[in-house]
């Protein structure tokens, strides 16, 4: 490609400024989508609702330069005529070209516009070399995350454009494929009185705040993401030759339009393809389906028997972690129009007009989609667009209002260890929740995998937190409450004691009684002066804290890298919950276990003594002891693999056979090689453990990584 694009790919830091880093890093990442694309390419606009290339590129240029540069003294703007050229909708500054002609701007060329950015960049740089005020700082983070969404834009502008050529071109035929999926089941949210939006604590768009409560009726939301097979049979049942599923509005719009298929289908004979960035690909039936206007989603609903959800209904799922293909797929239209939050206030000047304006006409999406930037989303994100719009990457999941629990006497309706179990072995794959592992006999098991020669994150992070407690009893405050979370037998809890003989209040939370009985004892006999107040519970759900240390500073400490046995949006969601837990001003150290060789990591899950298999199977022995089950034990074997992909060692349980059991008055069904998912371990780089905390409201102040084999301890406030 030509060296015109090549310029700054790759982002020269000097020293270690965050803001420097980060903007760098967006700035380099919005170039490298434009590697693929010829000058003629970026030109042209397809439809009024789309831009070209090049104006994208100048307009989150323009953005810095209005909104940041030219409030600093002694600062040239590029070209005075930019402002009209590339103002997008900002009334405050005065007229511009109109949307739906951008592609009529021959001029300036590409190269001039990229001589912008280099000239912009040039002065960001200097200016954020310097210390910041905390007004710039928000609006340079309000700048990178425009500029994020632009990414995301341009990605479905040129899909559009490249649509419309005869030639069918690829953007990029290396360009990721969406990974294929089972189709989602429905999960029994109990709703009651909830809190959404954003708190006050890190970046989120103006949209997202101020948090509020919402009352919501119990109601069910699938997992999954609809799939092309169930839009291909909801098409071979009439779907869009039914006005009986269609909205007034929507209905008209297939009648005007001729919509028949999602956007970027065509038929091949017998078969579909689709249009995508890498180019006409064969339709894959078990990949979430996208493209789809919110009048085709709640067509599809209706014809499901279901709806939509709203986007308070998916926000608490996606809190609770009960959503799978929440962020990576597709943006899924909620059945909620796009109105202020109540206490909505816009920002004053210019700014203000980013969100508040558009709060007429549209209706929220949420989530993520394959195309939108990683970390630039977070379960309280309001994205919105107007219900006849196809190119966004826009899909669904399915809603309905809960069911009556079943009213048939079943000793097991209470329990959710028993409601997770039914669920978990009724998905496709199978899979059920680690937390399940930590009854005594598995919290036993466990402290023996830890003495194991070839399990290194215990002793590891160990001998890190032995290092480096007085640097971390250094930022505890005197007469701070130490909060652990899952905190088992509290093996590493006595580093910190010792280390910081100044906290006076100790915390544990756990889901094992048995675990938080022992642990409290022993603790009590050594630190006789320490106020103990244990707390029995799930630590991955919002716990109340004692009374009596609700007052003082609070330290959480999460060690054993138990945050990569969460999935991204339920690790974030606990990270979210356990800043409200622990309040303003508070600190969390958090253990965390780095990305590393394949074979020290399947040693460490499939260790020669079989410890670990039996504690993976201690799950099967805990369902036939609390829910009366059938489980052979010796027709499962234990298997660890690693998984590339999303960085993950996973467990699973394989069945050696054709089988049926039981367990919570249900019967399941096993085939041979089936595999019973039960437990992923996450590794992390510095870089991918920053965006989760980030996108979780928290920030990094310090950071230590042991020696080879690699595990790291953070502390966010």
């Amino acid at each position: 490609m030509d060296t015109l694009y090549r310029q700054t790919t790759e982002p020269k830091v000097s020293g270690q400024n965050p803001h420097l880093q980060r903007y760098l890093a967006v700035r380099a990442h919005t170039l490298a989508l434009i590697a693929p694309l010829s000058p003629e390419d970026m030109v042209v606009q397809s439809m009024p609702d789309a831009s070209p290339v090049k104006w994208h590129l100048a307009h989150t240029t323009w953005f810095f330069e209005t909104f940041i540069l030219s409030q600093m003294a002694g600062y040239q703007v590029f070209d005075p005529a930019y402002c009209y050229l590339f103002n997008s909708y900002y009334e405050a500054l005065g007229p511009r070209q109109p949307r739906a002609q951008r592609g009529l701007l021959t001029r300036p060329s590409v190269e001039a516009v990229l001589a912008y950015r280099r000239y912009v960049d040039d002065h960001m740089g200097r200016m954020l070399a310097s210390e910041l005020q905390a007004e710039v700082t928000d609006l340079l983070e309000l700048g990178l995350a425009h500029e994020e969404q632009h990414q995301e834009l341009l990605c479905m502008d040129v899909l559009h454009l490249l649509a419309q050529s005869p030639l069918k071109p690829a953007y990029n035929p290396r360009w990721p494929s969406v990974e294929s999926g089972q189709r989602g089941r429905f999960i029994r949210i109990d709703g009651g009185l909830v809190e959404i939006g954003a708190d006050n604590v890190g970046f989120a768009f103006d949209n997202e705040r101020p948090r509020h409560k919402v009352w919501l009726e119990p109601f069910e939301i699938t997992d999954r993401l609809v799939t092309n097979g169930e839009w291909l049979e909801f098409m071979a049942d009439g779907g869009y030759q039914r006005a009986d599923l269609w909205l007034s509005d929507g209905w008209a719009m297939v009648q005007t339009m001729g919509w028949d298929a999602p956007l970027y289908w065509q038929a091949d004979g017998a078969h579909w393809q689709v249009m995508s960035l890498r180019g006409v690909q064969p339709l894959q039936p078990d990949a979430p389906v996208t493209h789809i206007s919110y009048f085709e989603a709640a067509a599809f609903a209706h014809w499901k028997g279901a709806r939509l959800p709203t986007e308070a209904e998916w926000e608490l799922a996606a809190m609770a972690g009960a959503l799978e293909q929440s962020h990576d797929f597709a943006w899924q239209w909620t059945n909620s129009a796009y109105l202020p939050y109540p206490g909505f206030t816009p920002g004053t000047g210019a700014v203000g007009e980013y969100n508040g304006k558009f709060m007429s006409g549209q209706m929220v999406l949420r989530g993520g989609a394959s195309v939108t930037p990683k970390g630039h989303t977070r379960p309280t994100y309001r994205n919105f667009f107007a219900p006849d719009k196809r190119w966004l990457f826009s899909g669904l999941r399915l809603a309905r209002d809960a069911k009556p629990r079943d009213a048939k006497p079943n000793r097991f309706i209470d329990s959710e260890f028993s409601a997770d179990v039914i669920a978990g072995l009724t998905s496709a794959p199978k899979s059920l929740s680690p937390k399940y592992f930590y009854d005594a006999a598995g919290s036993e098991l466990f402290e023996a995998i830890c003495e194991l020669p070839e399990y290194y994150p215990t002793r590891t992070e160990t001998a890190l937190l032995q290092r480096i407690a007085p640097d971390i009893a250094a930022h505890i405050p005197a007469g701070a409450a130490l909060i652990e979370f899952g905190s088992g037998a509290s093996a590493k809890t006595r580093i910190m004691l010792d280390a910081a003989p100044h906290i006076s209040a100790y915390v544990p939370i756990d889901i094992s009684v048995d675990a938080l009985d022992g642990a409290t004892t022993r603790l009590k006999a050594s630190y006789p002066q320490l106020d103990i107040q244990p707390v029995a519970g799930d630590f991955t759900a919002r716990v109340d804290l004692p009374d009596t240390v609700r007052n003082r500073p609070k330290v959480g400490f999460f060690p054993g890298s138990t945050i990569g046995n969460f999935s991204h949006d339920a690790a974030i969601a606990f990270l979210m919950s356990a800043r409200e837990v622990l309040g303003d001003h508070s600190h969390l150290i958090i253990g965390v276990d780095m990305v590393k060789d394949e074979a020290t990591l399947h040693a460490a899950y499939d260790d020669a003594q079989g410890v670990t298999a039996a504690f993976n199977k201690n799950l099967l022995v805990r369902i036939n002891r609390e829910l009366d089950g059938d489980f052979d034990l010796d027709s499962f074997d234990h298997l660890a693999v690693w998984n590339p992909d999303h960085e993950r060692i996973e467990m699973h349980l394989v069945s050696r056979k054709d089988q049926i059991v039981r367990a919570a008055g249900q019967t399941f069904t096993f085939t041979a090689g089936e595999r019973f998912h039960t437990e992923n371990s996450h590794k992390f780089t510095v870089a991918s453990f920053t965006r989760l905390t980030t996108a979780a409201g928290w920030t990094i102040r310090d950071q230590w990584i042991s020696p080879s084999p690699e595990f790291a301890v953070f502390r966010l406030t």
